[in-house]
């Protein structure tokens, strides 16, 4: 009964866990400006977290380091400590070495409940041990193996300024205190991406320079009676986490919309339309059309597969009045017996955080590695610039006192999420405000990047020290700056947007009568649209008579 108790609870876990996060990957060749560039979409309902970090420091023999699961808060136990660990802001370290994380489940009884190491933990032993992602890969899972993987499926991202990295993880059930992976480089000019369904098929086990694997990847399968064919043909999503509608309608579908940002994926549509089962299935990476910049790959962490038939718009009543390109959970819902769904695009409403990694090796490592970082959905956030050397996060990623059930007006996330809030239900009418505050703030900070940069160059040639705390400096004074604008961004649109009215104004300053009073306020009604919908499914309801017209 336990046993049966026990799989009931990791299903629901998993698909919880299922439709979270998301993850892209450019190759240094393939970007505008010869960086490697990934981001990390952190999708968790009710997760509350800001900027982390870990200082560098080194450890006496005998040093412990205790775990406690990432996503729960519950201890596991303690390992050793590394002799040396180094400083870890957010998902990137002074290396520039740069990690994240999709989940995907996978076979429900390969989840070792016993294992001390889960994947949230993993990512932060791993940026705190490893300089290099080849050297990440290695630190994870000998950690793993040794200690046993406490986590269902995930996806790695990991990268570093040379080298981008897409490595899969399974345990092998309770008790076993050891994992299956399988690691693979992705080409310098091409992208990649994982959005919650396993994405490595076949690998090339003779190409020792770009994957690498566990020694027992195809024979536990072939122990565990899952797979019976030669070793040229296994493919470990299908074997490890095979792919079904869910995987692909809510999870590939992701990546098809982003590779589709640069290069027709039209070819593909049907395997992420997910209904048609003998669809032709993605290439692990494309070689894009373009060069992709750090700009682009912002906008595509806003997606909501505008332009494609998955698109979330005025098409469908689901957006309501003013259109919102959000839907609510779960994706799956009942009606008259029959089932239906929400699509599940890049930008959700339930993301903690969200961040761009640029990995620059040209440059001295503390400055060339930047994360992009915001405290809510990629769309209603500007990204600020955390520079991988910072030792003390700005207040508002790392606010005293504020927490998943307490508000502070100090935090982005609340901050954020309180802008993000007022606009999702009317999302037509007040985000254009919204979008406009952010686009010039991030437009800001990439226009002041070249100079910044120049002066931390100038800096560190001489004091290295000073060049980081002028960098420290700068980030925490944009993410702080970022919160006061957010905050009069917040005060706006209560006074433009009240009562579902529209006051005019000039350019934030509202408009006022010759007597000092506001001025009229537009009504500006149903959007057409809508309008339309609801005389279609309302008949004469509400038509008003001719006598009256």
């Amino acid at each position: 009964m336990m046993k049966k108790l026990f799989l009931l609870l990791m299903v629901v876990l998993g698909t919880m866990k299922m439709l979270a996060c998301t993850n892209f990957i450019v190759g240094k060749k393939a970007s505008a400006d010869g960086s490697v560039i990934c981001t990390y979409n952190a999708d968790d309902y009710g997760m509350f977290i800001g900027l982390c970090h870990y200082p560098a420091a080194k450890h006496p023999a005998g040093t412990m380091r205790e775990i406690y699961d990432w996503d729960t808060n519950v201890y596991h136990g303690a390992i050793p400590e590394a002799a040396e660990t180094y400083n870890v802001i957010g998902n990137i370290n002074e290396y520039q070495l740069t990690i994240g994380e999709t989940t995907y489940g996978g076979r429900e009884e390969m989840v070792d409940s016993t294992g001390m190491i889960d994947y949230g933990s993993l990512i932060y032993l791993g940026l705190q041990r490893a300089k290099t992602a080849r050297e990440a890969i290695r630190v994870m899972t000998s950690l793993a193996e040794r200690y046993g993987y406490n986590s269902e499926g995930e996806t790695f991202t990991i990268c570093d300024p040379n080298e981008a990295w897409i490595m899969e993880m399974m345990g092998k059930g309770a008790g076993s205190n050891s994992v299956v992976w399988v690691a693979v480089r992705i080409p310098d000019d091409a992208i990649c991406a994982h959005a919650n369904q396993s994405r490595i098929g076949k690998f090339n086990m003779k190409d020792k320079n770009n994957v690498m694997y566990s020694k027992d990847v195809v024979n536990y399968a072939r122990k565990m009676g899952w797979y019976a064919g030669k070793d040229a043909d296994f493919s470990w999503k299908e074997t490890y986490a095979k792919p079904d509608f869910s995987g692909r309608r809510f999870c590939d579908a992701r990546v098809w919309s982003f590779f589709n940002h640069f290069k027709d994926m039209s070819k593909y549509l049907p395997w992420a339309l997910g209904k048609d089962e003998h669809a032709e299935d993605m290439p692990l990476w494309i070689m894009p059309d373009r060069k992709v910049s750090v700009q682009d790959i912002e906008a595509c962490m806003r997606d909501h597969y505008e332009g494609t038939p998955l698109a979330l718009d005025s098409t469908d009543i689901g957006g309501g009045l003013w259109q919102m390109p959000y839907r609510p959970t779960p994706l799956m819902f009942e009606v008259d017996g029959k089932k239906y769904f929400n699509e599940r695009p890049v930008s959700t409403q339930q993301t903690a955080f969200s961040y761009v990694a640029q990995m620059r090796s040209w440059l001295p490592r503390e400055i060339g590695g930047v994360l992009w970082f915001g405290n809510d959905d990629g769309n209603m956030i500007a990204y600020t610039p955390i520079y991988c050397g910072n030792t003390v996060q700005p207040e508002c990623y790392n606010t005293a006192g504020a927490d998943g059930v307490t508000f502070s007006d100090k935090n982005a996330f609340w901050v954020c999420n309180w802008v993000s809030n007022m606009v999702y239900p009317r999302y037509a009418q007040l985000f254009p405000s919204l979008r406009e505050v952010r686009d010039s703030l991030e437009a800001a900070y990439f226009k002041q990047q070249p100079s910044i940069e120049a002066e931390a160059l100038k800096l560190y040639s001489s004091n290295k020290s000073m060049a980081l705390q002028f960098l420290n400096d700068y980030s925490n004074a944009q993410a702080q700056q970022m919160l006061d604008r957010w905050k009069k961004l917040a005060t706006y649109l209560i006074v433009k947007y009240n009562d579902m009215a529209v006051r005019p104004d000039d350019h934030g300053t509202f408009r006022r009568t010759r007597t000092g009073l506001g001025a009229r306020v537009i009504r500006p009604g149903y959007p057409r649209s809508f309008a339309r919908k609801l005389v279609e499914s309302t008949g004469d309801k509400f038509e008003v008579p001719a006598v009256h017209k």
